[in-house]
């Protein structure tokens, strides 16, 4: 419960009502009005908390849940320190499957947050025992009292955000908003947001972003899983090598693909000339913004809103690394300048 002084009750009173901040520098070549919905602002800094919140209240109200049971589930990083974080307010154990492909500052702070980890590894097929999801079912099924989440092929996972973030985008905006781009990876986020928005307004354009190497994008276009798109990507929270039930594909008109490469570079350009210190699927959707731009899909008088998922603390090992990035082959002519901003003094 919020009180009239700013004085909550614990940090789940944080959870939603993220601000919407302009884009100016990043989008100036471009024509119409951008903003970011910055879920970083969440108490967990991503829009993983809504969900997480959400799916355990509804666990409890349901009787599913009760004190000292345990939380399992799968997560690239986020959606774990999410439920992490309120199964300490809550009193639950929690349990994380996760793909090897999380970044070690997601690892270290889930840990940190009293989670049990399994590191599962990254390419393998959904099916094989070693998957992260089926590692997440084993232990269910061999844990008396458990709950498991499941993301993927969860109805709430969309609900949460129909039920915020769709709302809060069309009061921010005063019903004005022309374009929804959000990347999609289980698809609650852009599949909740985009069905509130379109109640409100039919004509709203969904643009849904998906990584070269997911089978997500074609799926929406032809309705066939063609296991001939899928090859192993960088990106966390981004794409599937399966078709996620909690993704609404009605509600969505298109997907972009963006590359890995790409999206780093401009999750660092957000950072340098927008102030905001984002993750990689930000990049990745601001990426989007940049193909549709140059495109020139936009009009003078379109408010387009885009989702900035989670916080750059999460990818320091990662894209905020100079290492890392060099060690991908993300560094060439054109942006070695990057790696010139440090004068170590002998």
């Amino acid at each position: 419960m919020k009180h009239k002084n700013q004085v909550f009750d614990n940090v789940l009173d944080l959870v939603g009502k993220t601000p919407l901040i302009k884009l100016n520098k990043i989008t100036s070549p471009f024509k119409g009005n951008f903003y970011a919905k910055v879920e970083a602002f969440n108490p967990g800094h991503s829009s993983k908390d809504r969900i997480a919140l959400y799916i355990i209240e509804q666990a409890e109200k349901q009787g599913i849940l009760t004190p000292g049971d345990t939380i399992i589930e799968t997560t690239s990083g986020n959606t774990g320190f999410s439920l992490a974080m309120v199964s300490i307010i809550k009193g639950y154990d929690c349990i994380l499957a996760v793909t090897s492909k999380s970044s070690a500052d997601k690892i270290d702070m889930l840990k940190t947050m009293g989670a049990k980890v399994y590191v599962c590894p990254a390419h393998v097929s959904a099916d094989d025992p070693r998957s992260y999801y089926e590692v997440a079912k084993r232990l269910h099924q061999e844990i008396k009292g458990s709950v498991y989440i499941n993301q993927y092929f969860n109805q709430l996972n969309v609900d949460a955000h129909y039920y915020s973030t769709g709302p809060e985008i069309w009061k921010q905006t005063e019903g004005k908003i022309t374009h929804l781009v959000a990347c999609s990876g289980t698809g609650g986020t852009i599949s909740g947001t985009a069905k509130y928005l379109k109640e409100q307004n039919p004509n709203i354009k969904v643009i849904g972003v998906d990584a070269f190497g997911s089978v997500i994008k074609k799926y929406h276009e032809t309705k066939e899983f063609d296991e001939k798109e899928i090859y192993p990507y960088r990106i966390e929270g981004l794409g599937k090598n399966l078709i996620p039930s909690a993704t609404d594909f009605d509600t969505i008109d298109e997907f972009i693909k963006v590359t890995d490469e790409e999206s780093a570079h401009t999750a660092r350009m957000i950072a340098k000339s927008e102030g905001l210190f984002v993750g990689y699927t930000s990049g990745a959707a601001m990426q989007a913004i940049k193909q549709l731009g140059e495109e020139g899909r936009f009009k003078s008088t379109d408010c387009v809103v885009i989702i900035f998922p989670d916080h750059g603390s999460r990818y320091m090992s990662k894209i905020y690394s100079d290492k890392w990035m060099s060690e991908q082959g993300f560094f060439d002519s054109v942006n070695a300048e990057a790696i010139k901003k440090i004068e170590y003094i002998k």
